[in-house]
């Protein structure tokens, strides 16, 4: 990191301006998604705002960063919503770690100030019930005069998996592996390196192989493994929810949900829940209070 083009000619005397046009290019060296880099640095460049013109890298402090927040929370005159507040701190944090670690300053002012963070409301998921009702309901076109694998072969996926919507519509038929000697099993691949950590590998049970087969031999697909778009995947869950009978709204999030309480509730090792969803230790915090929830379980 001190050797990187982006912050070699920084110094705890530059200014924050060019200190965060560096960091700019930093991010998108990292891979980070452009929607990502630009929340990122519309948070950080409000600080330039609020400190003086002339105020240095090195010169900024914790107290400054405190009474920024202050500022930008009742002095600003923008509403600035809880979720949005813990953002702009995860931003400053972030840029400030980037100064250290490249040797810029020799200590970070944004340490200690205190992470806000702020809970989503819990999400809907599937009872056992349910569960049981939408997978009958997409077997049943398994059965039709015209023979359609595709819904179980979908849902039934996303269900034992609880992969994310991005990650379905990245597997590639290389991606599932029958032939594994600890049985058949999905690897999740991501293209962008930033991302490595999130890939992993995921057991797929047996009874699903069938239904997996019918649908290649039914749509033959030649690279991606569901060739649509991700609309047109939300209307077939749409409509396997509808043919269930469901009075919730059947998704990818609902699915990835339930699987995650399911394991939860059949007390899989927490880590192993984590590492399955691919999400980090920070991220898990939430997670893991959300399924004590929705399990009706307290510690």
């Amino acid at each position: 990191m001190p050797d990187s083009p982006t912050s070699a000619h920084l110094t705890a005397e530059t200014g924050l301006v060019p200190a965060i046009n560096a960091w700019e290019i930093f991010l998108y060296d990292q891979g980070r998604s452009p929607n990502t880099v630009k929340a990122f640095l519309s948070d950080v460049r409000l600080l330039t705002e609020y400190l003086p013109p002339d105020r240095t890298l090195g010169a900024v402090t914790t107290a400054d960063l405190n009474a920024f927040l202050e500022w930008m929370q009742k002095e600003r005159g923008v509403p600035c919503s809880p979720k949005t507040l813990a953002r702009r701190i995860t931003a400053l944090k972030s840029f400030f770690r980037w100064l250290l670690r490249g040797g810029i300053l020799p200590s970070d002012p944004a340490e200690k100030v205190l992470q806000r963070s702020v809970l989503s409301p819990l999400p809907e998921v599937l009872t056992e019930a349910e569960i049981e009702a939408v997978l009958l309901a997409a077997d049943r076109s398994r059965r039709q005069t015209r023979p359609d694998a595709r819904p179980y072969t979908l849902l039934a996926l996303l269900l034992a998996t609880g992969i994310k919507k991005s990650e379905c519509l990245g597997i590639h038929l290389n991606h599932v592996d029958l032939q594994d000697p600890g049985g058949p099993i999905l690897f999740v691949r991501y293209a962008s390196p930033s991302n490595r950590y999130k890939e992993r590998k995921l057991t797929l049970s047996d009874e699903w192989i069938p239904a997996y087969e019918e649908y290649l031999s039914q749509y033959n697909p030649s690279d991606r493994l569901f060739p649509w778009s991700p609309r047109r995947l939300e209307y077939l869950l749409e409509d396997i929810g509808k043919e269930a009978g469901l009075a919730k709204h059947l998704s990818f999030d609902m699915c990835r949900w339930t699987c995650a309480l399911q394991d939860y509730l059949s007390n899989v090792e927490p880590e192993k829940i984590r590492q399955k969803l691919g999400i980090s230790k920070i991220q898990w915090r939430e997670i893991s209070l959300k399924l004590r929830q929705l399990g009706g379980r307290t510690e």
